[in-house]
């Protein structure tokens, strides 16, 4: 039995990918759309939807925050989103009306967990950990197949850290000031440093900080008893190679020996770097098709 064929569109704040597929060895189309205004961006995917034919569900993996509650008259939406313009505005029912094909929606996080789940650096567990550091810090858990959500879905990237000793900076979110993100995303460093992440020496104090930080999530992850891997990825990550290695040695020596569970030794099988780059969100909205269709 062939693999269903899936509509599968990831929402992001700076730009659509939308992909025709299978799978990462069946991509039949790919359409890359800026996002713009609401009506003007979600006008040009509906165009796609319509042109494709064939398909037998839709994935949607949005930025957010969104709603998940089936039961709310908002299923569906953007909701309180930092993003101008979009604020309450309906993408899942809007575009599933064009599709007429069973839906699949999530936040885009939980969609790059779900295709880092299916095709790429957690391919081989059911329970894992996705977090994408860059312009924010995001993080899907997907627990025997399927991302958790609850009365929302996760925002971890907004946990208070244990703060590194002699480390006063105020951080940069405009919400909690030194949540996670607002201490290691791209603008939390760019605005610490006065430099973009990817262009500070290996050696600048800043990393210390980075890591102890991102290693101070991983132990709150570890502490949820969810994940037996962490997939690492976005452009902090992506982009400075010797920042891994230091975030593995920080977790474990966070953990104290607490937790002894197997899944955690050899720690570089653990903590990992995301397998499917780029792909991730939209082979994740592909997933989210497919997880419609199994719902029935």
């Amino acid at each position: 039995m062939s693999a269903p064929l899936i509509a599968g569109v990831e929402l992001g704040g700076t730009k659509v990918i939308c992909v025709l597929a299978s799978g990462p060895n069946d991509v039949r189309d790919r359409v890359q759309i800026p996002t713009t205004t609401p009506d003007e961006t979600l006008g040009a995917v509906e165009d796609v939807l319509r042109r494709w034919s064939g398909y037998d569900a839709l994935g949607i993996a949005s930025f957010g925050p969104v709603s998940l509650d089936r039961s709310a008259a908002t299923y569906g939406f953007i909701t309180s989103t930092p993003k101008p313009g979009w604020s309450d505005t309906d993408v899942a029912m809007r575009l599933a009306t064009v599709a007429g094909v069973p839906l699949g929606f999530d936040s885009d996080v939980n969609g790059a967990a779900l295709g880092e789940g299916r095709w790429g650096a957690a391919h081989d567990v059911a329970d894992h950990a996705y977090m994408t550091v860059g312009t924010g810090v995001g993080v899907g858990l997907v627990l025997g197949g399927a991302p958790v959500s609850g009365m929302t879905h996760a925002e971890l990237g907004h946990v208070r850290p244990v703060r590194m000793a002699g480390d006063g900076w105020a951080g940069s979110c405009p919400f909690h000031g030194d949540c996670v993100e607002g201490l290691v995303s791209g603008p939390a460093i760019r605005a610490r440093t006065g430099t973009a992440a990817q262009d500070l020496a290996a050696r600048d104090p800043v990393w210390e900080t980075v890591a102890h930080t991102l290693a101070q999530l991983c132990h709150t992850l570890v502490l949820t008893g969810i994940p037996r891997r962490i997939v690492m990825g976005g452009g902090v990550v992506v982009g400075v190679p010797h920042l891994l290695p230091e975030i593995r040695t920080r977790l474990v020596a966070s953990l104290g020996g607490y937790v002894a569970a197997p899944a955690l030794l050899p720690i570089d099988d653990f903590v990992v770097p995301a397998g499917l780059g780029g792909m991730a969100g939209p082979l994740g909205a592909v997933q989210l098709g497919v997880l419609a269709l199994e719902r029935g």
